[in-house]
């Protein structure tokens, strides 16, 4: 039995404020051969999640503190649909289907979810990233979150 407690949010929380990607994660599945990829990912509002699919498999995700805006988008980088999930909403998780742009964006600090994925994991085929969208740590990466934070679908 594994249990999973509040203080692993805190520690993952903490963790993240001092990473420089501003996020963290925790890895419950033993292996990247795992058939069932399984993963808790705390997020703080500063973190730029570059948008990206996943072109042969879903993703799941249960939001478990904070919330997050999940965004879609079509080929072109147009948002196509905001989805506010977490504290505050009517939504406490969402699923990505495959081969679709998304990204996600904090609302607050330590904002964390549960991400279950198919496996096994080959870091290779695993994501593509938009090609419209500018690079982590890239000085552009800033100011296209902020452009996302404002923008609706």
């Amino acid at each position: 039995m594994r249990l999973f407690s509040g203080n692993l949010l805190d520690e993952l929380a903490a963790e993240a404020a001092t990473r420089p990607r501003r996020r963290a994660h925790h890895r419950i599945h033993a292996a990247d051969t795992d058939v069932v990829q399984r993963f808790f990912v705390s997020v703080n509002r500063a973190s730029y999640i570059r948008p990206h699919r996943h072109l042969a498999k879903s993703e799941l995700a249960l939001v478990v503190r904070g919330g997050f805006d999940v965004l879609t988008f079509d080929d072109q980088g147009h948002v196509t649909a905001r989805y506010a999930v977490g504290e505050g909403t009517p939504n406490l998780g969402f699923e990505v289907p495959r081969a679709t742009w998304h990204t996600l964006i904090a609302r607050v600090d330590g904002s964390t979810f549960l991400e279950v994925k198919e496996g096994p994991y080959d870091p290779a085929t695993a994501s593509e990233f938009a090609p419209w969208a500018p690079p982590e740590g890239d000085a552009a990466s800033a100011v296209f979150l902020e452009r996302l934070r404002g923008e609706g679908a």
